[in-house]
């Protein structure tokens, strides 16, 4: 009998060390975008794509992150006396948007684990992974879209995008059938070295899994700096079941880097109608007196 996805997994135990010292006292995923936390955005990537019920795979010094998701009861009551019913409307949809559970990854040791730490909250159902340094915008949303390939071919999915041959090395690499937006899986590698990726499509953060998943993550040996990679299990699962590869083809944030970051905070100021008008010109200007 099949099931509908209705659980989530985002793994958000980093120590987000690349972003010290941002990070030294907050976690990495409350960061904001401007004026929401990125895990934020991943939260509701999630609930508009049908997920009810969230675990958030977390660390020492996340404590934030609960308390964002939870009801504060002293700010709504003061926005209420100030009358501000917008603002206040806001704030309660936050700790509306979803069931949300939380679960300690006691050690960092990497994304297999991390997931694995979340399997008495599965049980055996398929389930969706999102990672938070991936901010994915489409119409309809990524992961959407990638329930509805699961629920068509009842088969785990993994999301794709071209990334440029040198950067291979920093993703997991999928050898895929080519010229398809839904592919077959041939293979799938955890940071090939240079020179050695089969293709250019890098995982790009987002996942739809079946629960057998979580028997090959408990027997995995660990992969690459020692941790117990997501990837290696995949390639497990791949030889059992099929695995289908979907090219995504709206925009990806990495808002893990520092770069991606900024792009995507100059990315969202733009498409906002109280702040787009003046970043634009404020950036126009800025590119003139650079180019003088």
């Amino acid at each position: 009998m099949e099931k509908r996805i209705r659980k989530a997994i985002i793994p958000a135990g980093g120590l987000g060390t690349r972003f010290l010292p941002a990070t030294k006292a907050q976690p990495k995923e409350m960061l904001p975008i401007i004026d929401k936390p990125a895990i934020q955005y991943i939260v509701e990537e999630a609930v508009q794509s049908g997920i009810d019920s969230i675990v958030i795979v977390s660390g020492r010094n996340k404590r934030a992150i609960e308390d964002h998701f939870d009801k504060s009861a002293e700010l709504e009551m003061e926005l209420e006396a100030r009358h501000n019913e917008e603002m206040l409307e806001m704030v309660q949809k936050i700790s509306q948007l979803a069931d949300i559970y939380y679960v300690r990854q006691k050690e960092p040791l990497g994304l297999g684990h991390a997931v694995l730490c979340a399997r008495r909250f599965i049980v055996d159902e398929p389930f969706a992974v999102l990672l938070g340094d991936d901010i994915l915008k489409s119409d309809p949303p990524c992961l959407r879209q990638m329930i509805d390939i699961y629920e068509r071919e009842q088969s785990s999915v993994v999301a794709v995008m071209e990334v440029p041959w040198d950067q291979t090395h920093k993703y997991g690499i999928v050898d895929m059938e080519p010229g398809k937006q839904i592919a077959r899986v041939r293979d799938i590698i955890e940071k090939p070295a240079p020179g050695q990726a089969p293709s250019n499509y890098a995982v790009v953060g987002r996942y739809v899994l079946d629960p057998a998943i979580f028997g090959l993550l408990e027997k995995a040996a660990p992969g690459k700096a020692g941790e117990i990679q997501l990837t290696d299990s995949l390639q497990q699962l791949n030889r059992m079941a099929s695995l289908t590869a979907f090219r995504f083809d709206g925009r990806r944030h990495d808002v893990g880097d520092k770069l991606g970051f900024v792009q995507a905070t100059i990315d969202f100021a733009l498409e906002r109608a109280d702040l787009g008008d003046e970043v634009r010109r404020y950036l126009q200007a800025r590119l003139r007196e650079t180019k003088a």
